[in-house]
C-alpha cells in the first residue's frame, strides 16, 4: 500500500515540521559543545562549579530534551488528524526553543522567556491530540 494512501493529504509538512526539530536540536547541540570548550567543562561533567553561563547553555538544550519526547507523540497524533494546523503549531514551537536558548545564552535564565510564546505550539498540539481523541470516540 502507498504511503499517501495511509498518511492524511498535507501530512508532508509534519515532516517537514519534524526535521525543523532535528535541525533545532542539532544547533542546540552543537552551541553545547562549543560552551564545553570555551569554559572548559569535560565530559561527562553536566554543569559547571566555575561558569554559570555554560549551564544556561547546557540547560537550554537539557529542557528541550526534555519535552521534546512529549512534543513529538503530540506533533505526530495532531499532524495525523489536522496537518496544516500541526505544522504550524509545530514550526511556532520549534522556532520558540530556539529564542528560549538564545535568551538562555545571555547569562540571565529570566531571559529564556523570551521564547514563552512556544507554549502556543506545544498546548496547541496538546490540545489538538485530544480533539482528534474524542472524535476517534464520536464524542465530538
Amino acid at each position: 500500500m502507498a504511503l499517501q494512501n495511509l498518511l492524511p493529504a498535507n501530512f508532508a509538512y509534519v515532516i517537514l515540521t519534524f526535521f525543523y526539530s532535528w535541525v533545532m536540536l542539532a544547533y542546540l547541540a552543537v552551541k553545547v559543545g562549543q560552551a564545553r570548550k570555551k569554559y572548559d567543562v569535560k565530559y561527562p561533567t553536566m554543569y559547571s562549579d566555575k561558569d554559570p553561563v555554560f549551564n544556561c547553555i547546557q540547560r537550554a538544550h537539557q529542557n528541550t530534551l526534555e519535552v521534546y519526547p512529549q512534543w513529538l507523540i503530540f506533533q505526530c497524533i495532531s499532524g495525523l488528524a489536522y496537518p496544516t494546523v500541526a505544522s504550524v503549531l509545530g514550526v511556532i514551537w520549534v522556532t520558540s526553543r530556539f529564542s528560549y536558548a538564545w535568551g538562555y545564552y545571555t547569562g540571565d535564565p529570566a531571559k529564556r522567556m523570551n521564547g514563552a510564546y512556544g507554549y502556543i505550539g506545544y498546548l496547541g498540539a496538546i490540545l489538538l491530540s485530544l480533539v482528534a481523541a474524542l472524535q476517534l470516540q464520536n464524542m465530538l
